[in-house]
């Protein structure tokens, strides 16, 4: 990257940590618990709506993981999930009732709070529908990840976001509170993924499954990309540019091995196709607060309406994360 280059990335990564700060005025605090925080524990970082039936099951997740502490931010639900949030003890959460189209689709809130109490931590940033898997997670706390990690001087951890769905419709069996959502939807593509690297920000882009199976049949380039960056070890000059899919300093993105060798990597199991997403579907596509005039939502109203079922004969069941890594998906990489 030569000079005027680095200088507009720079340039560009101040200007959104100067727009982090402004929007997180939006803010307001519901149960602040960051003083518990401690110098080594891991956060996790969320923005979330509406999603109560899936917080206990999520929450127990990745307390089961090893994160420490959970910071939140809540975008004016009616369901009664911020005050299940404001009651658990590892739970900072905040609330706003501002446009999240407006504040770059949460992550300006998300930046905001990651450079208050994320500085010097590892800090994992995902969705509510979101379940992180490293090598060795069955086995190892994500401290194991992290502590190998800081060990390799390696300041980032990639996952692909893999979408799970049931056999058959995906109504037809409810979600539970509390529920493993893996027991209604292990269904995945274990194929059907298209890998480019982007020039700007050197991050891979990955897109395919079956989103852009079923939802974007004649248009694959338009489907969402399933490249994300949740894992970070961060510092407050840092900044997410789009979800986590991307980072600025640049040299962040850099989780793949240029020269043909293979990075460790993880994967998000991506659990939004339950019964609760018809519903979802709809309110977001009333709201219109998503990327490119919810140009998603539409895609999943038109498709959900026309075949609820994204099930067909090259899906694969679920195993383990040791699945995955055979079939390519993540890496343990020099990780032994």
């Amino acid at each position: 990257m030569g000079v005027w280059d680095s200088y507009r990335m720079r340039l560009r990564r101040k200007r959104r940590i100067i727009r982090a700060t402004r929007k997180g005025r939006e803010l307001r605090i519901v149960a602040n618990r960051t003083d518990r925080i401690r110098s080594s524990d891991v956060l996790l970082f969320s923005c979330q709506r509406n999603e109560g039936v899936r917080l206990p099951y999520f929450l127990d997740y990745y307390r089961g993981l090893g994160v420490d502490h959970f910071l939140i931010v809540d975008n004016d639900s009616t369901d009664g999930s911020l005050d299940f949030l404001a009651r658990q003890p590892d739970v900072s959460v905040w609330h706003t009732r501002a446009s999240y189209k407006r504040a770059t689709f949460g992550v300006d809130w998300l930046n905001r709070l990651a450079r208050l109490y994320g500085h010097g931590h590892w800090c994992l940033t995902v969705d509510p529908d979101e379940l992180f898997l490293y090598p060795f997670c069955d086995t190892r706390p994500i401290r194991g990840l992290t502590d190998w990690l800081d060990a390799c001087s390696i300041r980032s951890f990639s996952a692909m976001l893999l979408d799970m769905y049931p056999k058959g419709r995906i109504d037809a069996t409810p979600y539970r509170p509390g529920q493993d959502p893996l027991e209604v939807a292990p269904w995945f593509d274990a194929g059907n993924y298209k890998v480019a690297r982007n020039p700007e920000y050197g991050n891979l882009w990955i897109q395919g499954g079956p989103r852009a199976r079923v939802f974007f049949p004649d248009a694959p380039a338009k489907a969402p990309a399933l490249n994300k960056i949740p894992l970070v070890k961060w510092h407050r000059r840092y900044t997410y540019v789009s979800s986590t899919h991307m980072l600025l300093p640049r040299g962040l993105n850099l989780v793949y091995d240029e020269w043909g060798g293979e990075k460790a990597s993880g994967v998000l199991l991506h659990t939004k196709f339950l019964d609760t997403f018809t519903g979802k579907a709809e309110e977001e596509l009333r709201r219109r607060q998503h990327y490119g005039a919810s140009r998603e939502y539409i895609a999943y109203a038109d498709g959900v309406q026309s075949n609820p079922d994204l099930w067909c004969k090259w899906s694969e069941k679920y195993i383990n994360w040791r699945q995955l890594e055979i079939l390519g998906l993540m890496s343990k990489g020099n990780w032994a």
